[in-house]
């Protein structure tokens, strides 16, 4: 059994700052590569950030130079630093791993949690 809680969104005007925080569970996570995933009203879910196992980095267009995926092995921790937010980055932010990067990449995850809803006001 796996969890997975989301936290740290909120209300913040464009140009605000945000650091979102997952927390994973049932799992090794040490194993597992991680990702943070966007859903906007409407549309579908989308990649936002990932990182592997050793700590590689890659970013969606979109969020590079404004966003920074890290993670904390010792707490079960994967985290979204946001800066620079716009209004397009009003969703719901969700976090998932899986010891396939590939999927983590593709976003082809069997569940997930309930995400934190992010709300950028122009």
């Amino acid at each position: 059994q796996v969890q997975l809680v989301e936290s740290g969104g909120g209300l913040v005007q464009a140009g605000g700052s945000l650091r979102l925080s997952c927390a994973m569970s049932g799992r090794t996570f040490s194993d597992h590569n991680m990702g943070w995933y966007r859903q906007a009203s409407g549309k579908a879910r989308e990649r936002v950030a990932s990182i592997t196992r050793g700590g590689i980095t890659h970013y969606a267009d979109f969020a590079k130079g404004r966003f920074s995926i890290s993670r904390d092995d010792a707490y079960n921790l994967v985290y979204l630093q946001m800066d620079n937010l716009k209004p397009e980055d009003t969703g719901v932010y969700y976090c998932n791993g899986h010891p396939s990067y590939y999927k983590v990449m593709q976003g082809d995850l069997a569940s997930w949690g309930q995400g934190t809803r992010v709300t950028v006001s122009s």
